[in-house]
């Protein structure tokens, strides 16, 4: 849905804070959609389905391009390394030129739906290290056209803190991002993928950690919330007015039989979305995303095998989402004929 018409969910708090929400509530971002009868979604993926099979950024947006998608996450690092210059490495770089990047993107017919600069911010290093990572992630972001910086937690308990300091820490380093967002008009996505973020009771918390702004919102990813043990359909009911991007990640019977309800997040899914035990929550997930007027993006998460499950994914992801009402967006750029 249009993020400037998303009320506030009042979730239930398991441990207070002193800590006051320091972010400006009053602003909201000036981008206005049209309506339509169907509510209009995107379908992309990261580009961490081909870590495996070593390929570059540029490779993964000529796979988009030939299977029809036209929305695309990569994770994001800092500086240069040999494996990302060479060619092996399907994620992009903050010393790459945005605005140049954008174009070549929109040669292949291609957008950001959002950057991954998941560091987790719930560790002691989180305000030193992930805090400044974010807000520079969020300035290219916004050069580069990418509406949404997705962030997390750690996937575990964080050593030598308290729940109730981590919670504060990071309460304190999403003002310090907010901040950064708010003059950026980027939104600022907290996927559920930790220790924190995959108890709904935390999440709740560090959603109002700002207050009613509107520039931070929810990733929901519908593996790790199964993997940690929750019913993924209750999690997305809980957050509903809250989701603004969504990783669809299925499990496999064998991970879900050996570490459901001990693990926080999954690295990557061996299986096609709709080949798992989690493709029925996944439908249901769609069904409510559709009855609630979601227009956001949802992008598939799994290993690509250098492209064959990621196309099993998208065609089955294509089948679901009509089903549920959804009808597929086109960036208007990528709706015009090669060589116009």
């Amino acid at each position: 849905m249009a993020i400037d018409s998303i009320p506030r969910n009042d979730g239930g708090h398991a441990v207070q804070s002193s800590i006051p929400a320091v972010c400006s509530p009053d602003r909201r971002p000036n981008r206005s959609r049209k309506r339509f009868p169907m509510p209009e979604i995107g379908i992309g993926f990261h580009t961490d389905a081909f870590n495996s099979s070593h390929k570059s950024f540029e490779q993964a947006l000529a796979w988009a391009q030939e299977h029809d998608v036209h929305y695309i996450e990569p994770g994001v690092i800092e500086g240069a390394c040999w494996i990302h210059g060479l060619g092996y490495f399907p994620h992009i770089s903050l010393i790459e030129d945005p605005v140049l990047l954008r174009r070549k993107m929109e040669g292949y017919g291609v957008e950001f739906s959002q950057i991954d600069a998941a560091y987790p911010l719930s560790g002691r290093d989180g305000m030193s290290v992930g805090v400044p990572y974010v807000q520079k992630a969020i300035a290219w972001a916004s050069l580069a056209g990418s509406p949404r910086v997705a962030t997390t937690d750690g996937l575990y308990k964080p050593e030598g803190l308290s729940d109730r300091e981590a919670l504060d820490q990071m309460k304190r380093s999403y003002a310090e991002i907010i901040r950064v967002a708010e003059a950026h008009e980027v939104v600022v996505t907290i996927e559920t993928h930790g220790y924190f973020t995959t108890r709904p009771e935390y999440l709740a918390e560090m959603l109002d950690f700002c207050g009613q702004t509107p520039w931070l919102r929810l990733n929901l990813d519908t593996g790790n919330t199964f993997i940690a043990g929750n019913d993924p359909v209750a999690f997305a009911d809980q957050f509903i007015d809250r989701i603004a991007h969504v990783h669809i990640k299925d499990v496999s019977a064998s991970l879900a039989e050996a570490a459901r309800g001990g693990a926080t997040g999954i690295a990557i899914s061996h299986v096609a979305a709709g080949d798992g035990v989690n493709a029925d929550n996944i439908r249901a997930i769609l069904q409510r995303l559709s009855a609630h007027g979601f227009d956001g993006v949802l992008n598939i998460e799994c290993e690509g095998q250098g492209g064959p499950m990621l196309a099993d994914s998208v065609r089955w992801l294509r089948t679901e989402i009509a089903a549920a009402g959804f009808t597929e967006r086109v960036p208007s750029f990528a709706r015009v004929p090669a060589g116009v």
